[in-house]
């Protein structure tokens, strides 16, 4: 079936859940805010494995789900499927004073193999045979996938909207399989690094946050991140460090984190025996 636009297909199929998996646009968040409005409005729930309707419109989402008595879910935009944002679903009234990890695999692969002495282009090149990384991977190697991780993560989790623009970004352009070597002799290898930190408090709270290389200690746990893997870890008022390790995904968990939100939603519809 062919509609004219998404309200005519959501009429047509009837349609209890929407699945929305467009490709990010970091700028807008478009299409993929308009097609989950429409949801919502239409009385479906709705799931997505895009970022830029977070970054862009979560608080607006999340408040029309909730006035239409639906679901909002999102748990594949950051680490895959990995329970993230409903992590902290089950840790009420945690205060979440921090973050930092390593989470986009693009660049990982592509330092990973940079340090084996391929040039980035080589390296990106067997990051896209891996089915990881876009034709056009500007957005992982100029960091704005994982500024728009971070932003998600520092949104949601922190209740502190942030613009992409007000996070620090640097890719990894600049860096070189010589000095990335070196680094990783030395015992500092260079990773793309996440962060963001709570600083002031009360109505004067703000976030600071960043991307950017850095060299990490080759005994810390960051830096034994390697391939496909992600790694974070929160700062909490209660828990000083809760840290989480994905390890070598391969490309079914991004669909197993969409899964997994369909499953909350049937349970949670489910009634009360």
């Amino acid at each position: 079936m062919q509609a004219a636009n998404i309200n005519d297909w959501l009429t047509a199929a009837r349609a209890d859940v929407l699945f929305e998996a467009t490709s990010l646009n970091v700028e807008t968040g478009q299409p993929a805010i308009d097609h989950i409005r429409a949801a919502l409005e239409h009385g479906a729930h709705a799931i997505t494995a895009n970022k830029g309707p977070i970054v862009h419109a979560y608080r607006e989402l999340r408040d029309l789900a909730k006035a239409r008595g639906k679901k909002f879910l999102f748990e594949s935009t950051v680490m895959d499927g990995v329970p993230i944002f409903s992590l902290f679903d089950q840790l009420p009234a945690i205060r979440l004073q921090g973050f930092h990890g390593i989470l986009n695999s693009t660049t990982n692969v592509i330092l990973s193999e940079m340090e084996k002495g391929l040039t980035l282009d080589a390296a990106l090149k067997k990051a896209q045979d891996l089915g990881i990384a876009e034709t056009d991977a500007t957005h992982d190697i100029d960091g704005w996938d994982a500024a728009a991780k971070t932003a998600a993560l520092i949104t949601v989790l922190m209740n502190v909207p942030i613009r992409l623009e007000e996070i620090q970004r640097e890719g990894i352009r600049d860096l070189t399989p010589e000095g990335l070597r070196n680094a990783r002799r030395d015992g500092w290898p260079y990773k793309l690094v996440c962060r963001a930190k709570r600083e002031g408090t009360g109505a004067q709270a703000k976030i600071k946050a960043s991307v950017k290389p850095e060299k990490i200690l080759s005994s810390s746990p960051m830096a034994k991140i390697t391939g496909t893997s992600s790694y974070i870890y929160f700062e909490t008022d209660i828990f000083p460090g809760l840290a989480i390790t994905e390890e070598n995904p391969g490309l079914y968990a991004t669909a197993y984190g969409m899964l997994a939100d369909f499953v909350r939603v049937v349970r949670d519809s489910e009634p009360a025996l």
